[in-house]
């Protein structure tokens, strides 16, 4: 007996160390048993607490008057069955006629205490049955990516959501982006990631930096940079000169008639054969203030860049042209015009922000929730954000650390990858491999 009171205090304690240290492991030894029997034993009164239950059918309740026997107690939607995952489980709910998916989402909060798991979150897979995900501890406390994940041409993935799936960023779904927040948020990192994972794809990568510190080290894998306004006002018209170009290739190929199928009518660089294809672009803009900030007030070259970024966001995505565009505000005070491209702009990334007018630039016409979220975030989570979608949804996300060292060494390794772009030709950065010498320290009289 005292054999098995010393084992099981020995497990106990394993399983409070694993809880405390590494949560992830103590989720799969210990965390995924002990909530799949709450849920079982407790999955009935749960959802009649969180008033999740609907009345008896008529009939059974006119049965129960005749036979003058006790009222029929709520029916409880039926659980069509249990999944565990790495970071927690996911519950698929078969919902009475007369219930609806926002009653689920609303509960989320009473469900998250009453299984006692740290975060729940639902979705409608299909009319009638909602799925409900519960994670079982804080997935963005410590980041740390699925050894696999899906990849693909110009699908990468970026952060982890706080349900434990990945965060991808798509360019064939969402062309444009526009990533916002304050300094020491993330953001930084957030670009690293993403330059990191492109570097090693088929595409074409150009940067904008006027700040001349965050892109240049990624000189090897760009295949056109700017590092001041000039510059980047003719880089910008280069590009637009470029996507007219490719436009005429894919009329030229089109050659519509009444007997060409619509398989084979190109309306976009996808639909172009391998060999006349060009290579896609991704145009990554470090602080676009730097750009359209001035103090003039007709200033030609603001207006030139505005006008082409503009351009590039409503007719590049044809033309395998997409836009990430980072700041700390993206408002209107920024100018004239920025409204106008601030609305092409379909992917919104907040991190930590200083004031509720910077999220609600974003979010102000996808949900306020999502520009409270956004002001939340605490100091030391940096990294999180918040992404929103256009169809209202929103989700927290926090992308994993990446440093300079990485991402450097990344497009490096991959530098052959760097395609050569005639238009863009004279903005390729040059490079200097000749080793730097360290200054020399003046030595004390």
């Amino acid at each position: 007996m005292t054999r098995v009171l010393i084992a099981v205090a020995v497990v106990a304690g394993l399983a409070l160390l694993l809880k405390w240290r590494r949560p992830a492991w103590y989720w799969l030894t210990f965390g995924i048993a002990f909530s799949v029997l709450r849920i079982r034993l407790r999955y009935a009164a749960v959802m009649d607490a969180c008033h999740l239950t609907v009345p008896a059918s008529r009939w059974r309740l006119a049965l129960a008057r005749w036979s003058k026997r006790p009222v029929p107690q709520q029916r409880v939607p039926r659980l069509l069955w249990i999944k565990p995952t790495r970071t927690g489980v996911r519950l698929r709910i078969k919902m009475w006629p007369g219930q609806d998916a926002f009653e689920f989402s609303a509960a989320a909060d009473r469900l998250r205490h009453s299984f006692g798991v740290h975060q729940v979150t639902s979705r409608e897979i299909k009319p009638g049955v909602v799925e409900i995900t519960l994670t079982g501890y804080d997935v963005l406390k410590r980041v740390q990516m699925p050894a696999k994940t899906g990849r693909g041409l110009l699908k990468i993935p970026v952060a982890l959501v706080e349900d434990g799936s990945v965060h991808y960023r798509d360019y064939r779904e969402v062309p444009h982006s526009v990533t916002v927040g304050a300094t020491q948020s993330g953001k930084s990192v957030f670009q690293r990631t993403v330059i990191k994972e492109l570097a090693a794809q088929p595409v074409a990568l150009v940067g904008i930096d006027c700040k001349k510190i965050e892109l240049s080290p990624f000189a090897r894998r760009l295949s056109a940079l700017a590092d001041n306004p000039d510059d980047a006002a003719d880089l910008l018209e280069a590009l637009v000169a470029r996507m007219e170009g490719t436009y005429d290739v894919i009329r030229r190929e089109q050659r519509i008639s009444a007997d060409t199928p619509d398989a084979e009518i190109a309306a976009n660089i996808w639909d172009l054969p391998e060999v006349l294809r060009p290579v896609p672009i991704v145009v990554t803009i470090d602080e676009i203030a730097e750009l359209a900030l001035s103090t003039k007030k007709n200033d030609r070259r603001r207006d030139r860049i505005i006008t082409a970024l503009v351009r590039l966001a409503q007719l590049g995505r044809a033309a395998g042209i997409f836009l990430d565009i980072y700041g700390q505000r993206f408002g209107s005070e920024l100018g004239d015009g920025i409204t106008m491209l601030r609305a092409q702009l379909t992917g919104r990334t907040v991190h930590r922000v200083n004031d509720e007018s910077t999220a609600k630039m974003a979010f102000g016409d996808i949900s306020p929730h999502a520009v409270f979220a956004a002001t939340q975030i605490p100091n030391t989570r940096r990294g999180m954000a918040v992404v929103g979608y256009s169809t209202g949804e929103w989700t927290r996300i926090r992308s994993p650390h990446t440093s300079m060292r990485q991402a450097v060494s990344a497009c490096n390794r991959h530098a052959d990858l760097t395609p050569e772009l005639p238009e863009l030709a004279r903005f390729r950065p040059v490079l200097d491999d000749a080793p730097i010498e360290a200054p020399a320290v003046a030595e004390a009289a």
